[in-house]
C-alpha cells in the first residue's frame, strides 16, 4: 500500500511518507501549492502534510509564505 509500511512487531500498518513525495507533489503542482493541495496529492491528512512540510522547510529544501490564512509552499533555490 502506498505510504503504508507494516510494523514487524505488531503486524499493523503504519503510515510513513518520504520527503521526496512532498517535493514531487510541489513540483507536479507547478512548483508552488498550498498545504491542502499537497496533502491531497500525497494522500495524507492536512496535519501530516503541514508537519512534514515544516520539517522539510527547516532543512532548507522548501520555503513557505503566508497568503491570507494559507501557507504557500515552493521549492527553495
Amino acid at each position: 500500500m502506498p505510504g503504508k509500511d507494516r510494523d514487524e512487531d505488531s503486524g499493523k500498518y503504519t503510515t510513513s511518507y518520504h520527503d521526496e513525495e512532498f517535493l514531487d507533489a510541489i513540483e507536479e503542482l507547478d512548483g508552488m501549492a498550498g498545504t491542502s493541495e499537497i496533502a491531497n496529492k500525497v494522500g495524507c491528512t492536512h496535519r501530516t502534510a503541514y508537519a512534514r512540510l515544516k520539517s522539510i522547510e527547516e532543512k532548507g529544501d522548501i520555503q513557505s509564505r503566508k497568503v491570507g490564512n494559507s501557507l504557500i509552499w515552493s521549492i527553495s533555490g
